[in-house]
């Protein structure tokens, strides 16, 4: 039989589940190569041949992105299949565009057949774009279950950069999990904040064995949705954020617009700080394509340690990294808090970047006057480093979720930003879980309860 011969687009998250679910020890396939963007220092490497299967001894090698167009040529490639997230609709079709022309099918993969099925009740938290709000989303969620007496285990969307065999199935419990798997910035990001409230946290490459592991030691299993990706396990039910920040992105990124066309919740964040107008055009994207979503309005007012390092001063301002990278967004958290206290000058930390830093403004021009927290491996960490400490300021801004202090020496003043999901009215989360559990706060064993009153894409596409 003649094998198709597939290249799988990736940036090492997405790309590795569906190899695993659907191309995985299935001999009318041959993945040739995996290709890797997005994120630095990926390419050049292998999936190895433990977590690969047994039809590939070798491994599977991951190419540079800009490479697949010779790939196709070169290795007599049948199909390329689509396997990453957050890029318009223009991006995918110009790939696509580009794939035909080389011979090769363009193939985006169906969502239900990535979705692993989970014997515990499952929320997903997902987003039209990064940046949105799903962390603390995720972690009201959790907050909620808790107090209804419900133990999580929250599952976060792959980041594995590093060994990939040793990182099949991660647990993180404490900090020093966190060393011990050395992290990146970015990884850090995600599992800090729900460490630091008592909450424990999966992630790795293999789904299967990940949700197997979360389910031994928890009632319910909530989806942490990476980029505006769609969520790896089938919920039960699915909550999608949008941003009126960036009004009609809900309707132009892949798959963002999935998430909302599928979501039984659809939360409406930062309505504190979005201008009416983009909050009107995001209501009516949820009324045109989702009518019948449970619709959540709230926002995600910041914190702030020391304000007085704030006023008067002239401060460097670090954001989250993907958010300001392809994620696009102008400003966060560290922006409005500059504003808010005081600040008299945002320094541009352009002419003080260094190496892998440069290199990130090149490739992302727009971020403008903000240092993305970029650190995907200890070198990029140390150029984070020494960009921030350059920096002619007299305070930075720390507006990452976790306190950066604690991977790097920074030569200055530092204030740390935080935020959190404020419900504004009714229906708020509290009532959704209190009716998707039909009561469970009464009992730690829940019962499988939809929230909703109708029949979403989700489950007519089941029925």
């Amino acid at each position: 039989m003649d094998r198709k011969r597939i290249i799988i687009m990736g940036a090492a998250g997405r790309d590795f589940h569906n190899f695993n679910l659907l191309y995985r020890n299935r001999k009318e396939y041959e993945v040739v190569a995996f290709t890797a963007t997005q994120i630095p220092d990926i390419d050049d490497r292998k999936y190895p041949a433990r977590l690969a299967g047994k039809l590939y001894p070798r491994g599977i090698p991951i190419y540079p992105e800009h490479e697949i167009y010779s790939l196709i040529a070169g290795k007599k490639i049948d199909e390329v299949v689509f396997s990453y997230s957050d890029v318009s609709y223009s991006y995918v079709m110009s790939k696509a565009s580009s794939i035909n022309a080389c011979g090769a099918h363009f193939k985006l993969v169906g969502g239900f057949p990535t979705m692993l099925k989970s014997t515990k009740p499952v929320i997903a938290v997902c987003a039209v774009r990064t940046g949105s709000g799903k962390s603390q989303t995720t972690r009201k969620v959790c907050e909620i279950l808790k107090d209804m007496g419900l133990k999580a285990a929250v599952v976060r969307h792959p980041m594995p950069y590093g060994d990939l065999t040793k990182q099949i199935c991660q647990r993180f419990a404490s900090l020093k999990d966190l060393d011990r798997h050395d992290c990146t910035i970015e990884e850090r990001e995600e599992y800090e904040p729900h460490i630091m409230r008592g909450q424990v946290v999966y992630a790795g490459v293999d789904y299967e064995v990940i949700l197997r592991n979360a389910e031994k030691e928890a009632d319910v299993v909530v989806w942490d949705g990476g980029n505006n990706d769609l969520p790896f396990f089938m919920p039960d039910l699915h909550i999608t954020i949008v941003d009126p920040h960036r009004p009609g992105h809900e309707r132009g990124y892949y798959p963002g617009e999935t998430n909302l066309l599928l979501a039984d919740v659809v939360v409406v964040n930062k309505i504190d700080t979005a201008p009416f107008e983009g909050i009107e055009a995001v209501r009516a994207s949820i009324k045109q394509l989702n009518p019948a979503a449970i619709v959540v309005d709230a926002a995600s007012p910041i914190h702030v340690d020391n304000p007085n390092l704030i006023r008067d001063r002239r401060v460097l301002v670090v954001e989250d990294g993907p958010t300001l990278t392809h994620g696009e967004m102008a400003y966060g958290a560290g922006v409005v808090a500059a504003q808010k206290y005081g600040a008299r000058e945002l320094v541009d930390p352009r002419p003080y970047t260094v190496a892998s830093i440069t290199e990130t403004f090149k490739k992302y021009p727009a971020i403008g006057t903000l240092l993305p927290a970029m650190g995907y491996g200890k070198k990029q960490i140390k150029d984070l480093e020494t960009t921030i400490n350059r920096a002619k300021c007299d305070a930075v801004i720390i507006a990452t979720p976790i306190d950066l202090n604690r991977i790097i020496k920074i030569n200055k003043p530092t204030v740390r930003v935080g935020y959190d999901l404020q419900e504004i009215g009714i229906p708020n989360l509290s009532d959704v879980l209190g009716e998707f559990f039909g009561g469970a706060e009464e009992s730690a064993k829940p019962r499988r309860k939809k929230a909703t009153r109708r029949k979403s894409p989700r489950k007519m596409a089941r029925a």
